[in-house]
């Protein structure tokens, strides 16, 4: 080993026992971040927690506080379709595809500012050419022209001796955070989107087909009064209002046609695909299982399960550090540095002992006057903070909205079901009754159109009704922030 090369390996012991002899000593400014307590309640309405629904066609809910909702939470509805569309949209989706490209981003970016703890070396070589004036040294012998060939390395290290660079990270590592629930929420919406829009298009389906039964149950009463009113024991006006009655049925066709349409388009579309690339698969309302047990998470966890609450606390810590970032740039800043290099006029000589050369440098810069800059800026990044703080008060306040909102529409619903289902059997009996009437003459055409109408009004309702149920059901494990993995649970 060389004399030039011990020396550099014990200046750059040296140079490393001091940075961190000076970076033990430091401290770190700013405050440090608490996560927030999750709001102090037991539930989520102001009345006691509902048990289950009421039965509506065959089925009650029932509401399980405090269990996991499992991942995959889509599944409970046991439609094997609607599983084949939801994972293919996981994987084709553009949306969560940029989710996923930006937390990938935001991690690369956290692994860029760890370089901050680390020495920052460099080596540079250059070969110039070059004449000095000798008048310099008060000489008047003329100088000669000659090569100058230089081979250098630098190590220069800052103390983060207030924490600044350390607060830096760390909002860095709350933006890795962010990125990953926004692009949790991303998922979570995706998923909501799809299954809401499935049981859209199953309900549009189910529309459609109950309005073409009608139409077919019109069409046969439009024969047996044409037959009448052709005999001569019914007036043409009965046709004629019955025909009215049709058309009237048959114009509610294309508005609920162009629903479904745009149903499977919006499917498609959050497929990543377009409508010519993609059709989707024909699902009915029969085909999905509405889930009896339903887990509902704890008040107390909801702030640790949502991803959009999780995302403004960590826009939060992000604030938070930045208040520490500002604070540190108040106090002075301190920088070790040491350079080692060869030179000689003739590059063959370059690790001759004559031409090394080095310093070892300690430089230290503070803030004198910067007309109010800094003061201000940790003021600002203060305000920022209680900006943060307020939006995620208020993310928590519309996560609880939600889930309130979810659990008592799902009471609601049964009931509604409940009344719709007892209307339409109502409604049926009724209509048979008076078509049986109407055909042996002891009941007019006005009293056929109005069973009719009620008929078809509670026979879609109930349709209505059953596709309500399903989305407010897809709706509550969307606000209880679906399931959770493993290690996310454990957070």
């Amino acid at each position: 080993m060389t004399i030039a090369q011990l020396a550099i390996r014990r200046f750059i012991c040296l140079f490393c026992l001091a940075a961190t002899a000076f970076l033990s000593a430091g401290c770190e400014v700013g405050p440090d971040f608490v996560r927030p307590a999750p709001p102090p309640v037991t539930r989520y309405t102001n009345k006691k927690p509902p048990e289950k629904t009421i039965t509506a066609l065959g089925w009650a809910q029932h509401f399980e506080m405090g269990q996991e909702i499992a991942p995959g939470w889509w599944r409970v509805f046991q439609c094997g379709a609607l599983d084949g569309v939801v994972r293919e949209a996981i994987v084709q989706s553009p949306n969560l595809q940029s989710a996923l490209a930006r937390l990938k981003q935001s991690r690369e970016d956290l692994m860029a500012g760890y370089g901050v703890f680390f020495p920052q070396v460099n080596g540079g070589f250059g070969a110039e050419r070059q004449k000095f004036s000798p008048l310099m040294f008060g000489s008047t012998v003329t100088a000669p022209v000659f090569d100058l060939y230089t081979l250098e390395g630098t190590v220069s290290y800052t103390l983060d001796v207030f924490g600044g660079e350390r607060r830096q990270v760390e909002g860095l590592a709350a933006q890795v955070e962010y990125q990953k629930q926004t692009a949790r929420a991303a998922y979570l919406t995706l998923v909501g989107n799809v299954v809401n829009a499935v049981i859209a298009a199953a309900a549009y389906r189910a529309e459609i087909k109950a309005t073409r039964q009608i139409i077919a149950l019109q069409q046969n009463q439009l024969k047996i009064t044409e037959s009448q009113a052709e005999g001569g024991t019914a007036p043409y006006s009965n046709v004629l209002a019955i025909k009215t009655q049709l058309e009237a049925t048959r114009a509610t066709l294309p508005p609920l046609e162009k629903n479904l349409s745009q149903s499977e388009h919006l499917l498609t579309a959050l497929l990543g695909k377009t409508p010519e690339q993609w059709t989707p698969p024909q699902i009915d309302l029969d085909d999905l299982t509405l889930p009896v047990k339903v887990p509902v998470t704890l008040p107390s966890e909801l702030v640790h399960r949502r991803p959009d609450i999780l995302a403004a606390e960590a826009q939060l810590h992000s604030a938070s550090a930045n208040i520490g970032v500002a604070t540190a740039a108040m106090f002075p800043n301190i920088t070790l540095s040491g350079t080692y290099g060869q030179n000689n006029t003739a590059i063959t000589g370059l690790f001759a002992p004559t031409g090394n050369f080095w310093s070892m440098a300690a430089n230290a810069a503070a803030p004198i006057f910067h007309g109010g800059t800094l003061w201000f800026n940790r003021r600002a990044a203060i305000q920022a903070y209680k900006v943060s703080f307020a939006d995620y008060r208020q993310a928590v306040t519309a996560g609880f909205q939600q889930v309130a909102d979810s659990l008592r529409a799902l009471q609601f619903d049964a009931n509604t079901l409940e009344a719709q289902t007892e209307s339409l059997a109502a409604a049926s009996q009724n209509l048979k009754l008076v078509e049986s009437n109407y055909e042996a003459g002891l009941a007019g055409y006005l009293d056929v159109l109005t069973a009719d109408n009620q008929y078809q009004q509670a026979k879609i309702a109930v349709i209505e009704a059953r596709a309500l149920r399903l989305q407010d059901t897809s709706a509550l494990f969307t606000a209880l922030g679906g399931g959770m993995e493993g290690r996310q649970r454990q957070k």
